[in-house]
């Protein structure tokens, strides 16, 4: 009799618990971001399409072996190890990286296992396509054009918000000092001894 009464008691409590957080939130100022004028509010912790530092990368296939949709392709001349002096892999040539978004649930499962610290969630939110093959992104097509990150469609236009402005030239910037090295990943260099 007593377990009945117990579990009665915790309903109530919990069902109370609940309802007190959704009326808090009931009668809460409504809040609208005017996007895209204003840029969205993103959490340190949010998961975006990726950042990829393709000269880091030595193509050892944790992160496609990790992906549980097998959305990450990976395709290289031969074997890749990273030079002690610059930081940069060298070996065999990078020949295809690329991330079918079509599939990708942005859980991250990638970036935890690699050796190399070089795919990222990055901050880009609203990539969006027309075909499926618009969906999948060849991260080595990107490393040629200096880039580390997709741009949405919308962001290629010559008139942007500010916020929008700034964050291209952040992500335009952040592969500028490594665009030579991008390119060489994409070319067999023998290892340094």
């Amino acid at each position: 009799m007593r377990e009945y009464f117990h579990n009665l008691y915790m309903t109530i409590k919990t069902i109370l618990i609940g309802m007190r957080i959704t009326l808090k939130y009931c009668f809460a100022k409504t809040v609208t971001v005017q996007y895209p004028d204003v840029a969205p509010a993103l959490q340190p912790r949010y998961r975006g399409f990726h950042f990829f530092e393709i000269e880091k990368c030595i193509a050892c296939d944790l992160c496609a072996k990790a992906c549980p949709v097998d959305c990450i392709y990976i395709e290289k001349t031969g074997a890749r190890k990273i030079d002690k002096a610059s930081g940069v892999a060298k070996g065999g040539a990078m020949t295809r990286y690329a991330i079918d978004y079509a599939k990708c649930m942005f859980c991250a499962l990638c970036v935890d296992p690699c050796p190399t610290d070089c795919i990222h969630m990055g901050n880009v939110h609203d990539m969006s396509g027309y075909t499926r093959e618009d969906m999948i992104v060849e991260f080595t097509d990107l490393a040629k054009e200096g880039l580390q990150t997709p741009q949405p469609f919308w962001m290629r236009h010559e008139k942007l918000p500010d916020w929008a402005g700034e964050r291209k030239q952040e992500w335009i910037d952040r592969g500028v000092p490594v665009a030579e090295a991008m390119v060489k990943a994409l070319e067999e260099q023998k290892p340094a001894k």
